[in-house]
């Protein structure tokens, strides 16, 4: 065989493989597959699934935070520290429960407990009856449990009683009102959600998202980690910053329930605004309530804000909006003049309108109706006007809608009487009667007065703060310009007047021009008509005049003592009006 023939027949037999080489080949590649798939998986659960394996790993505790949402935050204001401050906030209370089927001594068990949540006897003996079933694995004892009570509980080291961990709000400042922020209360089915307040608008953006878990378990019921699953984390609730500062707020609110003591009132509300951007600054009404313990109210009623769910017939206060109207119309200057002869007839009643107590005031200006209050001289204004004009502006000023302020809940009161073509509604809604307005649409009006003539939508939510970071600002927003800026400056120049020569003297402040109107309203009785022994007091103004800083509407619902607005929301007006100019620091205009 030639060296040629040789060298053909080794490289034929070089490239032939034997069946041991191709299953070696095989493997190879097999490994070298598994080797990556092993590799991609790790990676999932180092990398794309670490946080999921890290919480599972950690415990149900860290499992349960990954699965479920923390609610958001609610913060004020506190303008002179400028920080902000929670008003609702979130906080880990003991959840006490029994195994009855692990209590040794049933009598002792009760007798203990009820020594630290002093149950009286009925109580105790109720729970008695509860744990004696032995059959029984949980019994709930009680929620929202203190640290300290939980140590006592701790320390008899009870057989049958536990105890666990749950979230819990709290609302850390007392006195601040709780028609604004609301509670969180549970529904029918037993979940957990916000009620009224800004607790129950933002409901859905406070509670934030839920995470899902969903995996295959072994027969022992436990993960099994390489098998398909999802997993899907919780987006914690966001958290709202109202525009609310702390320390007006307490201070109306502490004013406010001191002011329905003193004269027995049924009740009443205060709302302040800036009106050069519609910021609400306070909110309160009486009677309050406790979120930290809303269970406790006399009635469900107590639940509702009165500063946006009660409208009434404001009376006249009411009369400025009437006046504003005839002078931006050019119906009427201050210096106009009217003849009052105590009474007036107006189509589609029969018997005359007349002024408070039956006064009569002969030849007045437009001023003096206003300082004197004078129904006929209102009525006068409004013919001048003319009924579907009037009706105009008074829409114009933003009675009979809502404001849209964020807030549950809030009514559109009743104007409804001014579509009627029959004189004697568009006369008694001039000076406050036959209409249905809120506290909340009253300051906003004033606030027009007080802005120039130009109608802001009030805010109280300043922004929004998500979980991811993200920052939702609001800003102000003008609704409409409802008189002109002369008109504005007229009419506050009128209420001045008010302040200083009418029923509105204790609403002033030494040093400062102050604008406003009282207004006593007369409230329907249960068979028509008007009660004779029950009436509203109403302030309603802004100031400084010059530089306005604060619009602020004051009620006090059925006083015991007075009668009159002047001797009620008028001095209360004027105790929080001079804490605001001094908390402004304003210098003083005259």
């Amino acid at each position: 065989m030639s060296l040629e023939d040789q060298k053909k027949r080794w490289n034929k037999d070089s490239k032939q493989k034997t069946p041991r080489d191709n299953r070696v080949w095989i493997l190879s590649i097999c490994l070298t597959l598994f080797a990556g798939a092993i590799a991609v998986k790790l990676f999932f659960l180092q990398v794309i699934d670490h946080t999921f394996y890290e919480a599972l790993a950690s415990g149900q505790h860290d499992l349960f935070q990954e699965l479920f949402p923390e609610r958001g935050d609610i913060f004020i204001h506190d303008e002179k520290d400028g920080t902000l401050v929670a008003a609702a906030t979130n906080q880990e209370l003991a959840f006490i429960y029994a195994d009855p089927r692990q209590i040794e001594d049933l009598s002792q068990t009760v007798e203990k407990l009820a020594e630290v949540f002093s149950w009286d006897e009925e109580t105790a003996a109720a729970f008695a009856i509860r744990f004696s079933d032995r059959s029984d694995p949980y019994e709930p004892i009680k929620r929202h449990v203190s640290d300290s009570d939980l140590a006592k509980v701790e320390a008899l080291k009870l057989p049958g009683i536990e105890y666990l961990r749950e979230a819990s709000r709290l609302y850390p400042e007392t006195g601040l009102g709780g028609h604004v922020f609301g509670f969180l209360g549970s529904d029918a089915d037993g979940t957990l959600s916000g009620k009224y307040g800004i607790e129950g608008y933002f409901d859905d953006i406070l509670t934030g998202t839920p995470g899902f878990l969903r995996s295959e378990r072994d027969i022992a019921g436990r993960l099994i980690a390489v098998a398909d699953r999802a997993f899907q984390p919780a987006v914690d609730g966001a958290d709202i910053v109202l525009t609310l500062d702390r320390n007006i707020q307490y201070f109306a609110c502490s004013k406010l329930k001191a002011a329905v003591l003193k004269h027995g009132a049924d009740g009443g509300s205060i709302i302040i605004v800036d009106p050069k951007t519609g910021r609400v600054l306070a909110m309160c009404g009486d009677p309050d309530f406790d979120p930290n313990n809303y269970g406790a109210v006399n009635s469900i009623n107590d639940f509702n804000n009165p500063v946006t769910f009660e409208p009434y017939e404001p009376g006249s206060v009411f009369k400025p909006i009437t006046m504003a109207a005839a002078l931006d119309a050019g119906a009427v200057e201050p210096t106009t003049t009217y003849e009052d002869v105590g009474s007036i007839l107006v189509d589609g009643w029969p018997k005359p309108l007349t002024n408070a107590e039956g006064k009569v005031y002969g030849l007045v200006n437009m001023t003096q109706v206003l300082e004197d209050s004078i129904n006929t001289g209102t009525v006068f204004v409004m013919r001048q006007t003319g009924q579907e004009k009037f009706a105009e502006y008074v829409r114009k000023f933003g009675f009979g809608e809502k404001t849209s302020l964020k807030i549950d809940t809030e009514v559109s009161g009743d104007i409804s009487s001014l579509k009627k073509s029959s004189e004697v509604y568009s006369a008694t809604a001039a000076f406050g009667q036959g209409i249905m307005v809120t506290p909340l649409q009253l300051v906003m009006a004033y606030a027009a007065l007080a802005n120039g003539g130009v109608l802001l939508e009030p805010r109280i939510v300043d922004e929004i703060i998500y979980a991811d970071g993200a920052v939702e600002k609001f800003a102000t927003a003008e609704v409409r310009r409802v008189i002109s800026e002369r008109s504005a400056s007229l009419i506050g120049a009128m209420l001045v007047s008010v302040v200083e020569n009418g029923h509105g003297k204790q609403a002033g402040v030494p040093g400062y021009y102050i604008a406003g109107k009282t207004g006593t309203a007369q409230v329907s009785g249960p068979d028509g008509g008007y009660a004779l022994d029950n009436n509203i007091g109403t302030f309603a103004g802004f100031g400084p005049v010059s530089n306005p800083c604060f619009a602020m509407s004051v009620r006090v619902d059925h006083p015991r003592d007075v009668e009159w607005a002047e001797s009620t929301a008028a001095p209360l007006f004027g105790e929080i009006a001079d804490f605001l100019i001094k908390y402004y620091e304003v210098a003083p205009e005259r």
